[in-house]
């Protein structure tokens, strides 16, 4: 009896698969063009014959005999214990049941399921407006195209991850995922990428960004050349550079007095203002504005002259009262240590008495010898000393 006969009658009969079960397999999940391999294994051989059927229940291997034209399956390993077969190129068509039989007394069967993945085709972000205003809502759009299973996808900007919302159109066994963005920009997002990013078991790192560019008005600012420090005084120079920076760059800059007119002494020279000989009625707030495409801007210096010499009075001043503090912490310094000095002094010298006391006067035999003792013995009295320590 040919193989292809045989496999015909064993499909052809009933097939159980109960308790007993003898064969072991595993589900395989495969991404579409890869190679997929489905193993049937016994686990009590007793060498009956293996064969494994596709999901339309045609015999693709007989024991190691191949009926099945489809040359993409190729026989791994065979043995009384396994058939093993690889499928390469896998297309979707080739996703579902297959079945491994072994014909033993009642004939036994398993199956194994192939799993295809299929990875987004494409990944494009569409954006609303090329270029934005600061300020402007831009509209995003993300779209990852035939895979399978749907997408996930999720947006950042920079490092910082968006929460964007999805729809899913189903074509066929095939799906399309497009997330929507909605972004406030400011000047801090131009030159900024936005990325659009891929989770999908098919694939690792799929990504696609685009650059935000953000046109915003100038920021300005002002600084003082001359006199780098110190106080603005009668009869002296100041110079002040103003710098704006903005996109588009700023292309008209100007310099005003605000709430009065330009003294007819200051010169401007593009972004520099110079006057050459403050004098009081220079006094006010000096504007700096610039502008572009997108709007204007301004920073202001507040100017206040003062006397010639007020700075100088101000340093003998200060130069007085520091002078006069030297000396006192000096006095008090030398009054702490005479202090000192002599508190030492008299604490090791505290001074001296004498004292005399009479002898014989306690070996008399009566009062009126004591007392000769006594006045005999006071001129040859011993002189003691008692020191206070």
């Amino acid at each position: 009896m040919s193989a292809r006969r045989v496999s015909v009658l064993l499909r052809q009969q009933k097939l159980h698969c109960g308790d007993g079960q003898n064969l072991v397999t595993e589900d395989v999940t495969v991404v579409e063009g890869d190679v997929a391999t489905i193993s049937c294994r016994v686990k009590n051989s007793d060498d009956s014959v293996i064969q494994l059927l596709n999901p339309n229940r045609q015999t693709i291997y007989f024991r190691d005999f191949r009926p099945l034209k489809d040359s993409r399956f190729q026989l791994v390993n065979f043995s009384n214990s396994e058939l093993r077969v690889s499928l390469t190129n896998v297309s979707i068509s080739d996703e579902g049941r297959y079945f491994c039989q072994l014909y033993t007394d009642p004939p036994q069967e398993i199956y194994t399921t192939i799993t295809v993945l299929v990875p987004p085709r494409n990944l494009v972000i569409d954006i609303q407006k090329e270029t934005a205003v600061e300020g402007e809502e831009i509209e995003l759009n993300c779209t990852a195209m035939a895979s399978r299973p749907a997408t996930t996808i999720r947006w950042f900007k920079g490092n910082k991850e968006l929460t964007g919302k999805s729809e899913v159109e189903q074509w066929s066994d095939m799906y399309t995922v497009t997330s929507q963005l909605l972004l406030k920009v400011g000047r801090e997002d131009d030159g900024v990428p936005v990325i659009c990013l891929v989770d999908h078991p098919a694939v690792k790192d799929l990504q696609t960004q685009r650059y935000l560019e953000v046109m915003y008005k100038p920021q300005v600012r002002v600084s003082q050349n001359y006199p780098l420090q110190g106080l603005t005084r009668e009869g002296e120079p100041l110079e002040l550079t103003c710098t704006a920076f903005g996109k588009p760059q700023p292309t008209d800059m100007r310099w005003l007095r605000v709430d009065d007119e330009m003294p007819q002494h200051v010169v401007v020279s593009g972004s520099n203002l110079l006057i050459s000989n403050l004098n009081k009625t220079d006094n006010g707030t000096y504007r700096c504005e610039a502008s572009n495409a997108v709007g204007k801007s301004h920073a202001d210096y507040m100017l206040f002259v003062y006397d010639s010499r007020a700075g100088e009075e101000g340093a003998i001043r200060s130069v007085d009262h520091a002078v006069v503090g030297g000396v006192v912490a000096v006095v008090v310094f030398a009054m702490l240590c005479l202090l000192i000095i002599l508190g030492r002094y008299f604490a090791r010298h505290k001074g001296t008495y004498f004292t005399h006391e009479a002898k014989g006067a306690d070996d008399a035999a009566d009062a009126d010898t004591a007392i000769i003792n006594a006045e005999g013995g006071q001129n040859n009295s011993e002189e003691k000393k008692e020191y206070f320590i």
